[in-house]
């Protein structure tokens, strides 16, 4: 456990000192709250924040009532502790009310009814990316109880947000987000988030098996890794930390996580928001998805439930998938239009610029690939870091060793976060070029020596295999940019 403050009790935080006359006073504006968001590329907890929002007091039971028999989808899986991931692909589903699921969770397992067929002593149930429109389509006052425009995003509430309700040991497999940024109020019990910043990937093993947009998985269970398979894992710089009711986690861009409740029963309500990077992810993930499906469908065309996750319902044909690319890619030049930051325009105007200075194109290019957005950005990330404090609290890094079941909002060495004055003493990161050469480089050393001594019987080269190099978020991400400088031309 940390030394230093703590940010929050255990339970949803009391209103304290910020509270005059019984109205609650935010650590935060929004405004404040959203330039934080949009400059901190580290993950963080907001406190205190969301003490006045009725979606506090939403647990399972009063969302069983809310719903009124409502049949939602639960995905049953293991508590096992092997080293393969559960994927959804590899779930049970369960089609239950939150009622039924309140009695089998409280350990009564019926002879029948739903969750029949599923012991509790040995699996867990989720009801996982239930989306508000979907599931209060009859009731969309409840949207209001969500108030994300306390964070600085108007008009923003459950109307743009998911739902998730778990048993103990229900999580989701590690994995990153294509599209956005993400922020997750935990409503009832806790919820223990492992996240690794985007220069890890080559440690994770991205793979696009089993499919689902906008979701790069890792083939390894974090919690429980082979790192005789996996070897290079034992590079991923794990933060860790417990969520804990009332709070709200910020995660930033393409941050890996696994997420499991550690308490009988969770609940969280998230929203992804949307970032300019966006434009160009969507025609990355169009790309992925012709590549898979045309690759995958060729090797097995009756059996798409092996690869293809659940939560997929549209059409996979090529035709289709086509017609989702051209979208993807007009979306982007209209883009471009509207905000009038065409790429090309950009990129003469600061080789002009640079030039004018006495400086070449190659010290402009080395400056906009190690450290120019740093620089522009530095000072605003600097005044983010400042604010840590008990209403802003820095996931940070954590030891190698595993937590217990139980613990509080810090893991780690607490020397990383305060010091003895009990001023804040944590580290942005280093700027993402440093980080993705350097281990880049000891990848590829490490990969090629794994390969050297592979046994015969392991150089057979799978469908899979082959997606896993395709569509490495590096290598899509080229391709995506050369398919958009060769569509520039016609603008």
């Amino acid at each position: 456990m940390a030394a230093g403050p703590r940010a929050t009790a255990d339970t949803a935080p009391a209103v304290g000192a910020g509270e005059v006359e019984g109205e609650h006073i935010k650590p935060f504006t929004p405004e404040k709250a959203k330039e934080i968001i949009m400059s901190l590329q580290q993950p963080a907890i907001f406190c205190n924040m969301a003490v006045d929002w009725p979606a506090q007091h939403w647990t399972a039971e009063h969302l069983s009532e809310v719903l009124h028999g409502k049949q939602i989808r639960f995905r049953m899986g293991m508590k096992r502790t092997d080293t393969a991931p559960q994927f959804e692909t590899t779930c049970g589903y369960v089609e239950a009310t939150l009622e039924e699921f309140l009695t089998w969770n409280c350990d009564r397992s019926p002879l029948s009814g739903p969750f029949r067929d599923y012991d509790h002593s040995k699996f867990w149930a989720y009801a996982d990316y239930k989306y508000f429109v979907s599931l209060f389509d009859d009731k969309t006052d409840i949207f209001e109880g969500v108030i994300w425009s306390d964070f600085g995003f108007p008009g923003r509430n459950g109307r743009e947000s998911t739902l998730w309700i778990g048993s103990m040991g229900a999580h989701t497999p590690c994995h990153l987000d294509s599209y956005g940024c993400n922020l997750v109020f935990q409503v009832q019990g806790r919820k223990r988030w492992h996240l690794f910043p985007p220069e890890d990937t080559p440690f994770l093993y991205p793979t696009r098996i089993p499919y689902e947009e906008s979701s790069v998985f890792s083939k390894i269970n974090v919690v429980n890794p082979d790192l005789k398979r996996f070897p290079r894992f034992c590079k991923a710089r794990r933060h860790m930390v417990t969520l804990n009711p009332g709070q709200v986690l910020f995660v930033p861009r393409h941050w890996w996580h696994y997420v499991e409740s550690i308490d009988p029963v969770t609940v969280s309500i998230n929203s992804w928001i949307e970032l300019e990077e966006d434009h160009q992810a969507r025609v990355e993930e169009a790309i992925t998805r012709i590549l898979v499906c045309a690759l995958k469908t060729a090797e097995d065309p009756h059996n798409t439930r092996a690869w293809l996750n659940p939560t997929e319902v549209e059409e996979t044909s090529h035709e289709v998938n086509c017609r989702y690319l051209n979208r993807a890619v007009s979306a982007l030049f209209d883009y471009y239009r509207t905000s009038k930051v065409v790429e090309i325009q950009a990129l003469r105007t600061n080789r002009e610029h640079m030039k004018k200075e006495g400086l070449n194109v190659h010290n402009h290019m080395e400056m906009e690939q190690t450290g120019g957005q740093d620089l522009s950005l530095g000072v605003v990330k600097q005044e983010a870091a400042s604010l840590f404090g008990p209403d802003l609290v820095p996931v940070i890094l954590t030891s190698e060793e595993l937590p217990s079941k139980t613990g509080s909002i810090f893991e780690g060495d607490g020397k990383d976060f305060v010091g003895e004055d009990g001023e804040h003493s944590g580290k942005l990161h280093c700027t993402k070029r440093q980080r993705m050469m350097s281990k880049s480089e000891d990848a590829i050393v490490e990969q090629n020596a794994s390969n050297s001594n592979m046994a015969p019987s392991q150089t057979l080269i799978s469908t899979d295999d082959l997606l896993d190099c395709l569509l490495n978020p590096q290598v899509t991400r080229i391709v995506a940019q050369l398919l958009i400088q060769g569509r520039s031309l016609w603008f």
